[in-house]
C-alpha cells in the first residue's frame, strides 16, 4: 500500500508555501460547477468511475446492473499480510448489494466497481477496511461510497490522513455516520462528505445539517433496496443514506468533471431542500463575543 507521499504527484511534493514561484507555476483547470447546485444538461452518471467498499455486489440484480469489476481484500492468516485482488465471489452479506443498487438508481449511467472488505454477517476489521479504502483511494475513483465505520480509534489518524490524500486527488469519499451516538471514523473528518438518513417520504430529496457532526442527511429510513438473490427488502439506516449522496455526486460529476470535493459540497448545500435562498442582507454578519461559544462546540472531540 501507497503512503500519501507516494501519492503525491512526481515533482510537486508537500507545498507549505509559495516561495520563489507565482500563479504560473500553479496552474488549476476548474470547473464553475452549476450555480444552484443542480447540473446543467444530461447528468446520469455517465463516465465518473463510482467504488462501493463493503461487502461486496451481486452480480447480475436486476437493480445493480453492470458491475464494471469486483476486488475482496485479503489477509493471511499466517502472516497477517494483506492484498487486494480481483473476485468472482459477489456478496457476502447484501449490504454492498444494497449500496450499490441506491447509486445505480440515483445516477444510472455511472461505473460501478467493488471492494470488498466484509465478510458473513456484516463481520470485518479495521485494518481490512483501512487497506481496501486506501486502495480505492490509490485508484483514483471519482467517488468512493463507505457505509461503513470503525470505531477503532488506533485508526483514526492513518484515516484522517488518508481521507486528506483523497480530498486533495479528487476522489471523493461519501462516507456514513454510525447509527448510534458513538465516536467513529472517518465519517467525521471534514475531507469526507458525512451523511445520516432522514425519514421525509420524497425519495429524491437531501437536507443540509446546520449543526455537527453530521453534514448531510439523504433517505434512509424505511426504504426499498436491492438484497440478495435478486429480491429487495425494506430497511433503515444511514448506510442507506449515503449511496443516495454518492449517486447525487456521481451525476453533478457527470456534468461538471473537474468539480472538487469541496466544489460537491457547496453543490450539496445549495440544492438541499432546506436551504433557502434570499437576497444577502445589508447588515454586517453577527460575531461571537469573546469567550463565548456556541452549543454546538459542547462536548465536541476532535
Amino acid at each position: 500500500m501507497g503512503t500519501a507521499a507516494e501519492m503525491t504527484p512526481p515533482g510537486l511534493g508537500l507545498t507549505w508555501s509559495l516561495r520563489g514561484r507565482g500563479p504560473e507555476d500553479v496552474p488549476v483547470l476548474g470547473d464553475p460547477g452549476p450555480p444552484d447546485g443542480r447540473p446543467t444538461g444530461p447528468a446520469t452518471g455517465r463516465g465518473v468511475r463510482v467504488c462501493v467498499v463493503d461487502s461486496g455486489v451481486e452480480r447480475d440484480h436486476p437493480l445493480v446492473g453492470d458491475l464494471a469489476a469486483s476486488w475482496v481484500v485479503v489477509k493471511d492468516g499466517e502472516s497477517g499480510a494483506i492484498t487486494v485482488e480481483p473476485t468472482t465471489t459477489g456478496d457476502t452479506c447484501g449490504h454492498g448489494t444494497a449500496c450499490a443498487g441506491i447509486i445505480r438508481r440515483t445516477a444510472p449511467e455511472c461505473e460501478i466497481h467493488s471492494v470488498r472488505v466484509l465478510g458473513e454477517r456484516f463481520s470485518g476489521t479495521g485494518d481490512v477496511l483501512m487497506a481496501g479504502l486506501r486502495w480505492a483511494v490509490e485508484q483514483r475513483f471519482d467517488v468512493v461510497n463507505l457505509s461503513l465505520s470503525t470505531t477503532r480509534t488506533r485508526f483514526a489518524q492513518e484515516l484522517h490522513a488518508l481521507a486528506d490524500s483523497a480530498y486533495f486527488a479528487r476522489t471523493v469519499i461519501v462516507a456514513s455516520a454510525h447509527n448510534t451516538p458513538v465516536e467513529s471514523f472517518p465519517w467525521r473528518f471534514a475531507s469526507v462528505i458525512s451523511v445520516g438518513s432522514h425519514q421525509e417520504d420524497d425519495p429524491d430529496l437531501h437536507l443540509y445539517n446546520p449543526r455537527p457532526p453530521v453534514e448531510f442527511f439523504g433517505p434512509g429510513q424505511n426504504v426499498s433496496v436491492p438484497w440478495l438473490g435478486g429480491r429487495t427488502i425494506r430497511t433503515t439506516g444511514n448506510s442507506f443514506a449515503t449511496p443516495y449522496v454518492a449517486g447525487l455526486c456521481a451525476r453533478i460529476l457527470s456534468a461538471h468533471p473537474r468539480m472538487t470535493a469541496f466544489q460537491l459540497k457547496n453543490a450539496l448545500y445549495l440544492s438541499a431542500a432546506n436551504v433557502r435562498h434570499e437576497p444577502s442582507p445589508s447588515r454586517p454578519r453577527p460575531a461571537t463575543a469573546p469567550g463565548d461559544t456556541g452549543d454546538d462546540h459542547h462536548g465536541s472531540e476532535n
